[in-house]
């Protein structure tokens, strides 16, 4: 018999009571739980309390062997004390990843929004864009965090400087110049962390720029990135491979670090105090933590045989300034090394001041989450239709137009009512968001974004990008003699770039080349070549090809990568990218082996130098090019010409200069300029029958360029709308000690006094720079 029981209220209602408790829950807080009254009133859990008053506290109640556990990424729970066990590994490189084990999709969080690759969004040089992407990935990192999905530990951005194109994750990073790729670091983890309290202490999510330094081959001809030793002097470490980090550091104030796996002129990166505590904690006052790359503490033991015992990896790595393992190497073996006296308890309590102060500032021991700041943020906040529309935006604007001859783009909707779309890159998803991408939201590939504008014939021509038989392309050459208008879109993939992996050459692979060229030959209409591609490709050939109208460079454009491309092609966006590294030719790689760092040419040895800063040979498309369906011209409003450099007191002995063939470079140090910087205001006219976006990109040339300074730099960039005949006003500031400076040979900042020639597209200005009292420095 079976009895009946009476609720107070339907039982339908008691279903959606059940749904939104259920939808209201969040993660158990990570420490300090009200509801614990055994530990809610320690110290270290008072809010009001100093954070550095807290995290003495804590660490100060944990025993060692507690301590040791902590020092891993998959830290160990402290139960006696109310702490949960904590994963630091998660990645949000373009967008929430699940490439680290912090972070899981599913249930209310299915996907997260997919931006376009980093390469791709360095091209659209729109700083303001950077930030926005890392607010949205922060909102739904939070999002997912409070859902119990995630962590809030992020070990992103990459911002290697893409020196060579060959490597496999040249794709994550901003590209090749140390300005671009510095600007990015900032302005990307500013909104990941949402540190805008003023004193940036408390933090959205932390971030973590990487991998510190020189860390640019992966697997080349025999190297792996585990057994190199990069041989960089002072010069190059200085201008070049320092830049990114230093300025990820200095100005976008970032949680974290991340040592690399290689060695850097003998000395395994985590384990070199001159660059972890001495240059990051010490010259640029990291206020945060230091992580190793993923089991590279192992690797410089296990691989590099750079110590003796596993104990001295663990004590060397620790008193040169890491605080947090990827991988369980420390908590392995860093008890062992306290027993035998290579290292003090002492120093793990300041590694866990590091990471502890980290968690502190994320709120992780303020309690229930739901209750703190971003508490509020949940499944609605993630794969929004703003957060959509955004990563299409981003796609739009980082898509790059190489080639247009005879103004063949955009198509027509009216005059191309058939388009064929042709190749082994026409219809992916997964390809275009590239590596250290999560589950995206959903996918337009590029078949579906053209077939929204008019009727496609679509023909792979090619299985995959190997494309190694040509059995479809009779197929693919007769829909381009049916078609008003044929889109090839060709490239690479992560089978031919990714991490572990490095390029064998720059050439399309397999038969693609053969394919595009003889399917122009066919087409019926204009034929347009869109790429996909981390790095650059050499396609001389379809430059050269009349029967190529258009050229596309589109990256990996992340989840709405197709309509993007649909977008450009069709005119209802005007591109305005420009290429963030330099096209070379396929026999540049021949003058130069992967493994040789140095940045400048050296002709004595037939040695071509690397990017455009100092390589001045033949290339495919140089960095900074890209055309619009617009035509934008430049006029400078007001600009100095004489610009005095104030010195900063008497400064006797030869060291303080050095003499260049255009005259006196004057130490930084030995300057007044930390205020100093040189005001442009600068007319963008939009002289097209289209509006449309700008990338002003002004360059620098010292006096001496080609001595050891760069034939020119990148000193200041802006993103300008301009309708069509209309004018707008561009103000650009030029920091003098950090933009107009050049490094010497022994890695000294210095500031070449004479003629400097500022390059904004086809226009150039002279600026003067004199000492404002040069005579009482001696040489």
């Amino acid at each position: 018999m079976t009895r009946s029981i009476s609720l107070p209220f339907p039982p339908s209602l008691l279903l959606l009571l059940l749904v939104l408790v259920l939808s209201a829950a969040t993660r158990p807080p990570f420490a300090c739980d009200p509801g614990e009254k055994t530990t809610k009133d320690f110290p270290f859990c008072r809010e009001s309390l100093p954070v550095a008053e807290r995290v003495r506290d804590f660490i100060g109640r944990l025993t060692l062997q507690e301590k040791l556990k902590l020092l891993g990424n998959t830290a160990a729970a402290v139960p006696r004390l109310g702490i949960k066990g904590y994963e630091w590994w998660s990645e949000a490189l373009h967008g929430v990843s699940n490439v680290g084990p912090g972070t899981k999709f599913g249930g209310e969080f299915p996907g997260a929004t997919s931006f376009p690759q980093v390469i791709t969004t360095a091209a659209s040089f729109n700083a303001s864009l950077w930030e926005q992407i890392g607010r949205v990935a922060s909102d739904e990192a939070r999002a997912m965090y409070n859902g119990g999905m995630a962590g809030l530990t992020y070990w992103s951005p990459n911002v290697n400087i893409f020196r060579d194109p060959r490597w496999g994750r040249g794709q994550e990073t901003p590209g090749e110049d140390p300005v671009l790729a510095g600007e990015y670091a900032a302005r990307y983890v500013r909104g990941l962390q949402g540190n805008d309290d003023g004193e940036g202490e408390r933090l959205k999510v932390a971030a973590c720029c990487k991998h510190y330094t020189a860390y640019d081959l992966d697997n080349w001809s025999g190297v792996d990135r585990f057994h190199f030793n990069a041989q960089v002097s002072k010069q190059d470490m200085e201008d070049t491979f320092d830049v990114p980090f230093r300025e990820c550091v200095l100005h976008g104030k970032v949680a974290s670090v991340m040592c690399s796996y290689n060695q850097v002129n003998g000395i395994p990166t985590c384990a070199n105090p001159k660059l972890l505590r001495h240059t990051i904690r010490g010259n640029w006052r990291l206020n945060g933590y230091i992580v190793s790359d993923c089991d590279s503490v192992g690797v410089l033991y296990d691989n590099q045989h750079y110590t003796s015992t596993p104990e001295e990896a663990a004590a060397s790595a620790i008193k040169a300034g890491l605080d947090l393992d990827c991988g369980p190497f420390l908590g392995v073996h860093t008890g062992e090394a306290i027993k035998r006296g290579i290292l003090r308890e002492a120093d793990v309590d300041g590694a866990l001041v590091n990471t502890v102060t980290i968690q502190m500032r994320l709120g992780m021991f303020d309690g229930e989450p739901s209750a703190q700041r971003f508490g509020n943020l949940g499944p609605g906040d993630v794969c929004t239709p703003a957060h959509k529309e955004l990563a299409l935006e981003a796609a739009r604007q980082g898509i790059v137009l190489l080639k247009n001859r005879k103004a063949s783009l955009p198509l027509s909707p009216h005059r191309h009512q058939t388009v064929a779309v042709i190749g082994p890159n026409s219809d992916v998803t997964v390809t275009m968001i590239g590596n250290y991408a999560g589950v995206a939201c959903d996918y337009t590939s590029p078949v579906q974004g053209i077939g929204r504008y008019v009727k496609t014939i679509h023909q792979q021509g090619c299985i995959d990008v190997a494309c190694t038989s040509d059995q479809l392309f009779g197929a693919a050459i007769e829909a381009s003699r049916q078609a008003d208008a044929t889109v090839l879109i060709m490239g690479l993939d992560q089978s031919i770039e990714a991490e572990f992996k490095d390029r064998a050459g720059l050439l399309l692979p397999g038969r693609q080349q053969e394919l595009v060229s003889k399917v122009a030959m066919a087409s019926k209409g204009p034929t347009v070549l869109v790429l996909m591609s981390g790095g650059p490709i050499d396609v001389s050939f379809a430059k050269n090809d009349r029967h190529v109208a258009g050229i596309i460079w589109a990256g990996y454009p992340g989840q709405a990568g197709g309509s993007a491309i649909a977008d450009v092609l069709f005119g209802t966006h005007s591109p305005g990218g420009k290429l963030p590294m330099t096209w070379y030719p396929q026999d540049y790689l021949s003058k130069l082996p992967m493994t040789k760092m140095d940045m400048r040419s050296n002709p004595s040895k037939s040695y071509p130098g690397r990017t455009y800063r100092f390589y001045n040979g033949p290339v495919v498309y140089p960095f900074g090019h890209g055309m619009s369906y617009s035509k934008f011209v430049h006029t400078i409003a007001a600009a100095p010409t004489i610009v005095a450099i104030p010195l900063a007191g008497r400064h006797r002995g030869s060291h303080n200069t050095t003499t260049v063939s255009a005259g006196r470079a004057i130490r930084v140090t030995h300057t007044k300029c930390n205020r100093l910087s040189i005001s442009l205001h600068i007319d963008v006219r939009n002289t097209g029958s289209r509006d449309g976006s700008h990338t002003l990109l002004v360059f620098s040339t010292p006096p001496g360029a080609g001595h050891w300074a760069p034939h020119k730099q990148l000193v200041a960039f802006k993103k300008v709308q301009v309708r069509a005949g209309s004018q707008e006003r561009v103000d650009v500031n030029i920091h003098v000690c950090k933009y107009l400076s050049v490094v010497d040979r022994s890695g000294i900042r210095r500031i070449t006094m004479g003629e400097h020639s500022l390059h904004i597209g086809d226009i150039r200005h002279s600026i003067s720079l004199q000492a404002a009292n040069l005579g009482i420095i001696k040489s």
